[in-house]
């Protein structure tokens, strides 16, 4: 089996709890998934099979959305319900005042990662170091945020959801904390549904369950959807015979004699001349050669 898996993720499992999982039900070690979620979160989780985890790493969209809900007035030390409260306040929070402090935190912004978080430091983990009651200074880095909304809120419990579209590798938990930071009352995060990923819907998921009974009546191979959707964005080349074989094999083709690469696009989804998908290529036109960026087979 080869091909993408979606997963929509169950409260309390890991990432690699639910990767785990699959290779006990699938009867196959090579999977891999497309982005880590916590274990308090749900949603949509992209699990590659088989050959398809070479793509883990060159999937062309890395935007994800999520839905988060929130609570006013508390901090903790994981930014979220699970921690320990570390303060409280009073202060009251109306709509108005959130809704002003968006467009601040909207767009390209620097972002401090959290202790408890799998980012790396001097070669350990900083949730690690966090659970031993340390605590280190951190590099901020740059994420995106495309789009950022307020949902319900309650004013007078001072909870609501946010929705958040952002690049790979935000935190919400900490947009959370630095709107409470700047209303001056504190925020942590109480909930996470992650909506979309790489593509991909919650309508394109399934539960454990799901899959679980899939196997067991020979069914499962029929939720696995192909490869190539995910690098849809890239224009299309069809091989001829000759050229599939040469390419399989690596061999850097004529620009000239390869139909339908276009002059606005350098990277192509390839398929052979019986339809199959190979993988990705690369447009040398300094060379003028089609070069193999990565095979998917």
């Amino acid at each position: 089996m080869n091909g993408i898996l979606c997963v929509n993720k169950p409260q309390g499992f890991t990432s690699f709890d639910v990767i785990a999982k699959l290779r006990g039900i699938m009867r196959i070690r090579r999977l891999g998934h497309g982005g880590t979620l916590d274990p308090m979160a749900t949603g949509v989780l992209p699990v590659f099979v088989g050959a398809s985890t070479k793509a883990c790493d060159i999937m062309p969209d890395s935007t994800k959305s999520y839905t988060a809900g929130f609570v006013f007035g508390l901090t903790s030390d994981t930014q979220d319900v699970t921690g320990t409260v570390l303060t409280r306040s009073d202060i009251p929070v109306e709509r108005a005042q959130i809704e002003a402090m968006l467009p601040a935190l909207t767009g390209k912004i620097m972002q401090l990662p959290p202790m408890y978080s799998a980012v790396q430091v001097n070669g350990k983990r900083l949730y690690d170091l966090a659970r031993q009651g340390i605590e280190v200074e951190r590099e901020p880095r740059e994420v995106e945020i495309t789009q950022l909304s307020l949902g319900d809120y309650d004013p007078a419990q001072r909870t609501g959801t946010l929705s958040i579209s952002c690049s790979k590798g935000t935190y919400i938990r900490t947009i959370i904390s630095d709107i409470g930071e700047k209303l001056g009352c504190g925020g942590i995060m109480t909930s996470l549904v992650r909506t979309s990923s790489s593509g991909f819907m919650l309508d394109d998921c399934y539960t454990l369950d799901q899959i679980q009974q899939a196997a067991d009546s020979g069914e499962l191979e029929a939720m696995i959807k192909p490869t190539d959707r995910v690098f849809s964005a890239y224009p299309e080349l069809r091989l001829g015979e000759a050229q599939t074989r040469m390419y399989r094999s690596g061999v850097k083709l004529d620009l000239a004699r390869v139909r339908g690469v276009r002059s606005d696009s350098d990277i192509y989804r390839v398929y052979a001349d019986n339809g199959d998908f190979i993988g990705l290529a690369r447009a040398d036109r300094d060379e003028g050669v089609l070069r193999v960026r990565k095979n998917l087979r």
